[in-house]
């Protein structure tokens, strides 16, 4: 078992962790595993360090085409407040230490989270448009299929 914390700033971790046992198995060079302790330090250090708060900036929105024009037809608010299309920047953050959790075959990720909406306006200043709490529960199956690492990935909620 392993502790992950950001690099220069120990922090105790609020995680206790638990005892775990691995198959006696023999038919391998070589095992690796990775207890739930570990990825919930993991998920406190990266949370700490701010890994989790994310900008998505013009460049990538325009890749994708992401405008005002597109949330004014999804949200009326911003078509009203927002007639001319601008650019957005959107940022993305975690609000609560992501909850990882080790199942049989699969685990679990819960992150709660927020993301604000801005236009980019012409001079290069920013608006707010709006802000949107979010919840989210995925799991993760991997599997090892014709010798290749094959993961699913699954919205719960």
């Amino acid at each position: 078992q392993g502790i992950v914390y950001p690099a220069g700033n120990y922090t105790s971790s609020p995680y206790v962790a638990a005892p775990f046992a691995i198959p006696d198995q023999s038919d391998s060079m070589l095992y690796l595993a990775f207890s739930e302790y570990f990825f919930q330090t993991s998920s406190f250090a990266y949370y700490t360090a701010g890994a989790f708060n994310i900008t998505i900036a013009e460049e990538t929105c325009s890749y994708f085409n992401i405008s005002t024009e597109i949330f004014g037809s999804i949200i009326p608010e911003v078509a009203k407040y927002s007639v001319t299309p601008y650019p957005v920047m959107l940022k993305l953050m975690a609000t609560e230490i992501p909850i990882i959790s080790l199942e049989q075959d699969s685990f679990t990720v819960e992150i709660q989270g927020a993301m604000e909406v801005f236009a980019v306006l012409p001079d290069s200043t920013t608006q707010s448009l709006f802000t949107m709490n979010i919840a989210a529960n995925t799991s993760l199956a991997l599997n090892i299929f014709d010798q290749k690492l094959v993961g699913s990935l699954c919205l719960n909620r």
